[in-house]
């Protein structure tokens, strides 16, 4: 099984920061990446693996707490969108989605994800904290902009806040300034996809999965899927078992971050590809219990008794605004046209002029967080 630094494109964002003579180039390679594979690795020296551990600490003792003290966090009123989701709640789109079964079948039956034809709700949970900045106007979707949530515990209060700030924000500057890498390797102005996205309700949303519970191999965590918002950024994990689709070749990726060193994983999501017309495609990733996630289980029972098994994801997800019109840009109709071998009008039924929190709400529902 090999890294995943040798199998997807390593973007060098201190090249992009310093204004490097090459930084040109290695915007190309941003945007080349994510057409080529909807996904790519990044180096920056900004992040700190110290900020990571910490919030990994605090997420896992945050999902150590009694179900009933959880609960009290729940937002199911306005769609999950802010506060906790407990397990079995969402459910993969791609289990009841004719469009994502049929990816599923022209894969080679080798890597296919697990089947998820008979898997019902992720047992995964997941925390949503918003990182957006509060539109100057009155949104039409008030349930995507909605304040946050601090977990009632008392042992939350004052430490909750301070580290899901700091994680997110090192992320959140992190695929701020892809944003801008890739629009200048699309050959579109600096700020086109970074300035859609400035009022944008973007979310650090960690996902846990109890390995106690949900510990043998080949369980599903997270169905088959794509991810709805722009674009998703990835710090490290304790526990392997992510899997994305190289959209080229079809092959089964597994994600393993180098040992060492300042590395985050994005991946293109659905408005993404919206805005690029598919030129972009939103990655196909799956989270399951392996081979190397059960070793991991059984190292770290060594090394940390005392710690929660919990796997925990330090995922962002980056959104565009919700009252923007989300249409294919048209400098990039051509090229989307071109690779896909697919007319202009099928192009435009794929992709049709919607406002981003539908699009949002949209998906939402098929995934069950929305009546």
């Amino acid at each position: 099984m090999s890294n995943l630094s040798e199998t997807l494109p390593v973007i060098d964002l201190d090249l992009f920061l310093a204004e490097h003579d090459s930084v040109q180039q290695e915007c190309k390679k941003a945007a080349d990446a994510l057409i080529t594979y909807g996904a790519l690795l990044v180096h920056d020296s900004r992040v700190s693996e110290e900020d990571n551990n910490v919030f990994l600490d605090l997420v896992e003792d945050y999902f150590a707490q009694p179900l009933h003290e959880l609960r009290k966090d729940e937002r199911p009123e306005i769609s999950y969108q802010v506060g906790v989701t407990l397990e079995n709640t969402e459910k993969p789109k791609c289990a009841v989605d004719q469009p994502c079964l049929d990816v599923i079948a022209s894969l080679d039956p080798a890597e296919r994800p697990l089947d998820i034809s008979g898997h019902h709700s992720d047992p995964k949970c997941r925390f949503f904290w918003k990182m957006g900045t509060p539109p100057p106007y009155e949104t039409q979707y008030p349930a995507l902009n909605a304040p946050n949530v601090i977990p009632q515990a008392p042992v939350f209060k004052d430490i909750w806040q301070p580290t899901m700030e700091k994680w997110g924000g090192s992320m959140k500057d992190a695929v701020e300034n892809i944003a801008e890498m890739i629009a200048i390797g699309l050959g579109l102005p600096r700020d086109a996809i970074k300035e859609a996205g400035k009022y944008g309700p973007h979310i650090l949303g960690p996902t846990a999965s109890d390995l106690v519970k949900y510990g043998d191999k080949d369980t599903i965590l997270a169905g088959f899927h794509t991810d709805l918002n722009c674009l998703t950024i990835h710090g490290r994990s304790r526990y392997p078992g992510l899997h994305i689709w190289a959209r080229n070749t079809g092959k089964r990726i597994p994600v393993r971050f180098p040992p060492t060193g300042r590395f985050l994983l994005v991946q293109a999501g659905k408005q993404i590809e919206h805005l690029t017309g598919g030129l972009i495609k939103a990655g196909f990733h799956e989270v399951v219990v392996n081979e190397a996630t059960v070793d991991t289980i059984a190292k770290r029972k060594l090394s940390h008794p005392d710690r929660p098994l919990i796997r925990v994801s330090s995922t962002f997800f980056w959104h565009l605004s919700s009252d923007n019109d989300l249409s294919p840009l048209p400098a990039l109709m051509e090229r989307a046209k071109s690779l896909e071998a697919v007319p202009e009008a099928e192009i435009a039924s794929l992709y049709p002029h919607i406002k981003v929190g539908q699009q949002v709400q949209n998906e939402l529902k098929h995934i069950a967080l929305m009546a």
